[in-house]
């Protein structure tokens, strides 16, 4: 499912006790919240659609159990040949492990028998506005998942899906091998943790904005100089829902395999400044306000 580029005119870490909209909480006020008349935009890990959105599209993938479900979405940029950001959660049904990416061998999905892992164009995006395989060929970089193959394992449907062109950005071979990787696995650590979360609103991203990229490759696909990640927990807690919210943000460069992780924690509202990206804007103000302002990577287990 998509939808083409639009524009909207709309009129850190803390923890906060307080009912969020759907608890019937008294004060629901939001002033930059997405319009809930388009399809999952407004969903709380999807980012304020804007006039620097491209074209919105929402994959939906298969459980083990038959069930469809909203696997990830994403703002893809064609003049750019890769996707502003990716948005997806943590659930219970979304974090379990039915799937390995060492399962490719042989497997057949989408009508073809795999050698191994499923890269392919994203058939949601026309031909001439997609990046496609030979765009990757010669290029000297990674083909680097935003949505990680190891976020997405509760079917073959939701796995093979992140191998989808739209989900990956051209990153160098020790960066994506050595070091995002690492921080990745921390996020699935909390993701698949139910003690720590009901559910765990992720958006990830390479910056594609003129002034934040690496440089090009060869034909013709934004590198990102930077790599971003949002994470909003919400936990039900002493009757109500709790919420608490970090962001990261990467240069892209070699760390040497052993990144401090926490080096990169910044507050929701930092990631916002950098990234030009307003991250939770469906939460309700008396909300979003504090959950953004403070970063304190200590309430997030083995940070």
């Amino acid at each position: 499912m998509s939808f083409k580029h639009f524009s909207l005119i709309l009129s850190g870490l803390v923890l906060l006790s307080a009912c969020d909209s759907d608890d019937g909480g008294m004060d629901t006020a939001n002033t930059n919240a997405n319009p809930a008349v388009i399809p999952e935009a407004f969903n709380l890990e999807i980012p304020r659609l804007d006039d620097q959105s491209g074209d919105f599209h929402a994959h939906y993938a298969t459980t083990e159990r038959g069930e469809r479900v909203l696997n990830y979405t994403l703002d893809w940029h064609p003049e750019k040949k890769h996707s502003r950001w990716v948005a997806f959660i943590f659930t219970n049904t979304t974090a379990a492990t039915h799937w390995n990416r060492g399962d490719w061998e042989g497997a057949e999905w989408e009508g073809t028998t795999w050698d191994g892992d499923p890269f392919q164009p994203d058939p949601d995006i026309p031909a001439g506005q997609r990046s496609e395989l030979s765009d990757f060929r010669g290029s000297g970089y990674d083909r680097g998942h935003l949505c990680a193959s190891a976020d997405r394992l509760f079917s073959m449907d939701a796995n093979g899906q992140t191998f989808y062109l739209s989900n990956i950005s051209p990153q160098m071979g020790r960066f994506n091998q050595q070091d995002w990787v690492d921080l990745e696995g921390q996020v699935q650590n909390w993701g698949r943790n139910s003690s720590f979360r009901d559910t765990l609103f992720v958006v990830k991203g390479g910056t594609i904005r003129d002034d934040q990229l690496k440089g090009w490759t060869r034909s013709g696909i934004a590198v990102p100089q930077y790599y971003f990640m949002a994470l909003l927990c919400k936990k039900y807690s002493g009757g109500q829902n709790t919420y608490q919210a970090i962001g990261f943000w990467v240069e892209h460069r070699s760390y040497g395999g052993s990144p401090v992780l926490r080096d990169w924690a910044v507050s929701i509202d930092e990631l916002e400044e950098k990234t030009g990206i307003d991250f939770f804007c469906n939460l309700p103000d008396r909300i979003e306000i504090p959950v953004e302002q403070t970063c304190n990577p200590g309430r997030w287990p083995g940070l």
